[in-house]
C-alpha cells in the first residue's frame, strides 16, 4: 500500500544514483522502483529514468529527474538523529566523502545538493535542557561543522 504523503525530490538527472546511495548509507532505506519516461519530455527522452520511488530511514520519497530548472536548498533538509560519535561520523563521512560538502552546526550537503542535518541525540538533549546548560552547548555547536559529542557534553557540564 502506498503512502498518501510522499516527499518529492527534484533531481537534474541522477535520482536513481541518489536513491541507491541513500539506500546503501542509511538503515530502513531502499529503492522500491525505477520508472522510465513513456515519452519524450522537456528534460529527457522516452526510456530515460523519470522517477524513482525509494525510502530514506523509512520515509517514502519520489525522486524526479526534472532537469536543471530547480535546485535543492537548505529550506528542505533531512535531519538524522544519531546515538553516538561513530554513527555521526559514519553518516557525515558518507555524505561528505561522496562528493558532498560540509557546512555548519551539523549540516552538510550531498553531491546532489540535498541538505542533511546529522544531529546527535546528545545535542538535542542539551538543547532540551534549557538554561545555561543549553546556552553553553549551543555556543560550542556554533563553532562546529560535524558535531563533536564529547565537546557538546563538556560544554553542558561547564
Amino acid at each position: 500500500m502506498k503512502s498518501k504523503n510522499v516527499i518529492c525530490l527534484w533531481f537534474e538527472k541522477d535520482a536513481k544514483e541518489a536513491a541507491e546511495f541513500y539506500a546503501a548509507t542509511f538503515p530502513d532505506s531502499h529503492v522500491i522502483s525505477v520508472n522510465e519516461a513513456p515519452g519524450d519530455y522537456p528534460s529527457g527522452k522516452k526510456g530515460d529514468v523519470l522517477t524513482v520511488e525509494f525510502t530514506v530511514l523509512g520515509i517514502p520519497c519520489l525522486g524526479l529527474n526534472g532537469g536543471p530548472a530547480f535546485k535543492h536548498s537548505e529550506a528542505f533538509s533531512f535531519q538524522v538523529s544519531t546515538e553516538d560519535q561513530e554513527e555521526t561520523d559514519r553518516y557525515w563521512d558518507a555524505i561528505v566523502g561522496n562528493g558532498g560538502e560540509e557546512s555548519q552546526c551539523g549540516w552538510c550537503k550531498d553531491k546532489w545538493g540535498l541538505s542533511w542535518q546529522i544531529t546527535p541525540s546528545a545535542l538535542s538533549d542539551a538543547m532540551a535542557a534549557g538554561g545555561e546548560e543549553a546556552a553553553r552547548a549551543f555556543q560550542a555547536m556554533m563553532s562546529m561543522s560535524k558535531i563533536d559529542i564529547a565537546a557538546i557534553e563538556a560544554a553542558r557540564k561547564g
